[in-house]
């Protein structure tokens, strides 16, 4: 496992959302220093609060500044560019889980929120941990757009076969925080 880094851990809407939180407490315990990206779809399912009480750090959640949001760097304009801070800072950027909407957003190029923007900037590297029912996952569409995310150098750990949480059983399932930390 990874030890004395600095990881940007990208959070998006999934029920494995509530794994992310794990995976937070185990790099920090191992003494990593781990900042929050959450998709306004990831907080209907695990609170900011839980991401900023694990991490110690600031959740950071809109693509512009807000006053519970700070950022570091300026453009010559004064205006703040939190997705140019975000993208440098890090070690590694992981997406943790992944869905097929992130995935799918990165391999076509758009930057319509803080952590498509923050992917799309980086020159760090960057790891998808999907999490999704297998019928999304096995989409020819979604296949396509993982292999050229692959080809353009980015990483995927899983997904894992088992018990989906839409009641099926199959290739979807988020890999377990140990795996992970093993992977990264």
């Amino acid at each position: 496992m990874t030890k004395g880094k600095r990881v940007l851990l990208g959070v998006t809407g999934s029920i494995a959302a509530f794994k992310a939180a794990a995976l937070t407490s185990a790099l920090v315990k191992e003494g990593n220093q781990v900042k929050v990206v959450m998709t306004k779809e990831a907080a209907y399912f695990v609170t900011p609060l839980t991401f900023q009480t694990l991490s110690g750090n600031p959740v950071y959640r809109e693509m512009f500044n807000s006053p519970e949001n700070p950022i570091n760097q300026t453009s010559p304009s004064g205006q703040e560019m939190e997705h140019i801070s975000l993208a440098d800072w890090p070690d590694i950027i992981l997406v943790c889980p992944a869905t097929a909407h992130i995935i799918s957003r990165v391999a076509a190029g758009l930057a319509d929120d803080l952590l498509s923007a923050i992917i799309l900037t980086t020159r760090k590297p960057v790891i998808f941990v999907p999490a999704m029912n297998s019928g999304m996952w096995q989409n020819k569409i979604l296949q396509k757009k993982t292999a050229e995310l692959k080809r353009a150098g980015y990483r995927f750990i899983g997904p894992a076969k088992g018990w989906l949480a839409c009641g099926e059983e199959g290739e979807g399932r988020m890999v377990e925080v140990e795996k992970i930390l093993e992977e990264i």
